[in-house]
């Protein structure tokens, strides 16, 4: 077997034209995938749309419906940073479902990767920076309820502070978050994650891997987590427009196979999002998105999973 991935063309939504978010990296990523050869048709998973309740299990239900309905005021709508509509509504809906899946096929094989995902500034009551639901704590939430997974580790390698992710769970002992981000970038108020690793301004990839290294492996051996959940955002890279920090495709190349080694030769299964990427040039900011992928192709078949 190949590496299960999971994906829906509902991923993608209209905005309006130049729009800084780019929401057609989610499509071309997957076309990407399959090109390429990192992933099998076969392999493809599709989420389903989950009902509000379990958005419930995360967010606030008068946000939730105000969200869903398209009620929200324009104050809680420029927060977030994009348009409503009825595509980006069901768009938003649909990604938190793939979260939920690629949970719970890295439950059963032992590593599963989304096309999307990392909505990790994504409040109970409100969102910010491009996040509405907070696809990953929804995931996680659902596992539990199900008593699929009681300890549960979040790495969070995206550029920003995984900031609502820490709020949500800052009261839950059996969830870890594990925030490693640069200091001076968004959000400026920092919450307090279980562990938060500062970044200085553009720190390149020799001091970026050895600062992981130093935390990661500990990290396990010490909390030996049902599984981990990867925010893999490539906003690391030195070319990324809302970055500071310094990485360049081999450093990411580096990192995914550090972390995904680190997880799967201990045992611990991994479900990966891919988190943010803001680069000008669209081509190669699908590529080191796709790195993700094909760094877990490589390791799926390695581990025999």
């Amino acid at each position: 077997m190949s590496l299960p991935i999971v994906y829906h063309p509902d991923y993608v939504a209209p905005l309006p034209t130049g729009h800084r978010f780019p929401m057609v990296k989610f499509r071309l990523l997957y076309q990407m995938l399959l090109a390429d050869e990192v992933v099998e048709r076969s392999r493809v998973y599709t989420p389903t749309l989950p009902g509000r309740e379990l958005l419930e299990l995360v967010h606030d239900r008068d946000y939730v419906a105000g969200y869903c309905d398209g009620t929200l005021d324009a104050k809680a709508q420029r927060r977030i940073g994009l348009p409503w509509s009825p595509a980006v509504a069901n768009r938003t809906c649909i990604a938190a479902g793939g979260a939920v899946l690629t949970a719970q096929l890295a439950m059963e094989y032992g590593l599963a990767c989304n096309t999307a995902g990392g909505t990790h500034h994504a409040f109970p009551s409100f969102g910010s920076g491009f996040c509405i639901f907070n696809d990953i704590a929804i995931a996680i939430r659902t596992l539990q309820k199900l008593g699929l997974a009681q300890k549960i580790l979040i790495v969070d390698l995206d550029v920003h502070q995984g900031d609502a992710t820490a709020v949500i769970f800052q009261d839950d002992p059996r969830v870890f978050t594990f925030s490693m981000h640069c200091q001076a970038n968004f959000p400026g108020r920092k919450q307090k994650s279980d562990l938060d690793v500062p970044l200085p301004v553009g720190m390149e990839d020799d001091e970026y891997l050895e600062t992981l290294a130093k935390y990661l492996p500990d990290l396990l051996e010490t909390l030996k987590p049902d599984l981990v959940f990867y925010d893999a955002g490539v906003d690391t890279h030195r070319s990324d427009r809302l970055g500071k920090l310094a990485l360049s495709d081999s450093g990411l190349w580096r990192r995914e196979r550090l972390v995904l080694n680190s997880c799967l030769k201990a045992g611990y299964p991994v479900a990966a999002v891919i988190g943010g990427g803001y680069a000008d040039d669209l081509n190669d900011l699908v590529y080191r998105h796709s790195i993700l992928h094909r760094v877990a192709a490589e390791v799926f078949l390695k581990y025999g999973l």
